[in-house]
């Protein structure tokens, strides 16, 4: 308040001993065009001295702009993480695949490219496929924690496939333990440090409980991913539930955290435990082709109208930070439906490419972030 009355003052003061005296000479300086222009820069060269003493230096000013463009950045960067396009063309085995009409197998007869949208706005914000060696300096030493359904599962098995290299001899035995029927799932990464933890947890209150751990041990993980919704929507069939028990986990979930991820929150929140920050993430549910699920109780149980009430809950609980929560949504809505049903053999699980994208998406985040 004080600066800003003493600007105001500078300003009053400038306009009585600079300008006024310039207004009643405008009109005789006026029929010399060099004289008056003259008069007129030197006169705002006076402005300029009296007022500097009153504002801050430019290099400051430079400075703060410079910040603000760059928070700028990174937030409109964060909002268009999730916006890929897909290419989807059969491959040389498309023909073996229309005379055998094996559909249970159809995305494995379909090549999928996926990349950042071209536009001028993606295009600023530098979004790349992170190789092996990227992702693991990336992820070097971090405690990562993915928990959920089975499709959490397929994208645990998509980030070790990035970390570790598909053709590694030790995927072969991460690919038998991990799928190992509703078991959980731990690996250490020597080369880099990195822990990594699968935690099967195919209901809400599974990852509540979970937070909950986290909170009484007053640690938590580096990146943790989780999400889960296809096991409640085919076993309760219950959007309602589904919604109250999200608003329990969102409640859990800020209490963890250092401070309020609520916009309107600056302040510590109340009972929460001084453990560091994480990188939390949301796997959304994928589309569901309803014709291709593969028993009568999913086709019943898990159509449109279901889905879309669940993806309403979701919404509604403010559980994302889209919508003002802690967690941030890797889009396998948006990820699924561009792919189409090429994509999946069963309507529910989805190709590799799929997971691929969510894994470098999230990784993307962890870069601006960072």
């Amino acid at each position: 308040m004080m600066m800003l009355g003493a600007v105001q003052l500078g300003a009053a003061a400038a306009c009585v001993v600079v300008l006024v005296p310039m207004g009643m000479a405008g009109w005789h300086l006026s029929r010399n065009k060099m004289l008056f222009f003259s008069g007129a820069l030197f006169i705002s060269l006076a402005i300029c001295v009296h007022l500097t003493p009153y504002f801050p230096s430019v290099p400051d000013f430079v400075t703060s702009v410079s910040s603000a463009v760059v928070f700028d950045h990174r937030s409109s960067c964060i909002n268009l993480v999730n916006e890929i396009s897909w290419e989807v063309k059969p491959n040389a085995s498309f023909h073996h695949f229309n005379n055998t009409q094996n559909s249970s197998s159809i995305a494995d007869f379909y090549d999928k490219r996926w990349d950042w949208s071209d536009s001028y706005k993606l295009k600023a914000c530098e979004f790349t496929k992170l190789s092996k060696s990227d992702a693991s300096d990336l992820l070097n030493g971090s405690w990562v924690v993915i928990a959920g359904d089975s499709q959490a599962r397929l994208f645990t098995l998509s980030l070790l496939n990035l970390i570790l290299g598909p053709q590694s001899q030790r995927m072969d035995s991460v690919r038998a333990d991990l799928f190992k029927r509703h078991s959980d799932y731990s690996v250490l990464v020597n080369e880099t440090g990195m822990k990594l933890d699968f935690i099967w947890a195919p209901y809400v209150m599974n990852l509540t409980n979970l937070v909950m751990n986290f909170k009484t041990q007053k640690n938590c993980p580096d990146v943790m991913i989780m999400g889960t919704g296809l096991w409640h929507m085919l076993h309760f069939t219950n959007a309602s539930d589904y919604d109250l028990h999200l608003h329990i986990l969102k409640t859990q979930v800020v209490s963890l955290l250092p401070f309020s991820t609520e916009l309107a929150m600056n302040e510590p929140v109340t009972g929460s435990v001084p453990i560091k920050s994480s990188h939390l993430f949301w796997l959304g549910m994928p589309v569901l082709i309803n014709g291709m699920l593969n028993t009568e109780e999913k086709r019943a149980k898990m159509n449109d109208a279901m889905w879309h009430a669940y993806d309403k809950a979701l919404g509604d609980s403010k559980l994302l930070r889209q919508t003002g929560g802690p967690l941030f949504l890797l889009d396998f809505q948006s990820l699924t439906w561009n792919c189409g049903p090429h994509c999946t053999s069963d309507g529910m699980h989805y190709d590799g490419a799929i997971y691929e994208a969510a894994v470098q998406i999230m990784l993307n985040t962890l870069l601006i972030e960072s």
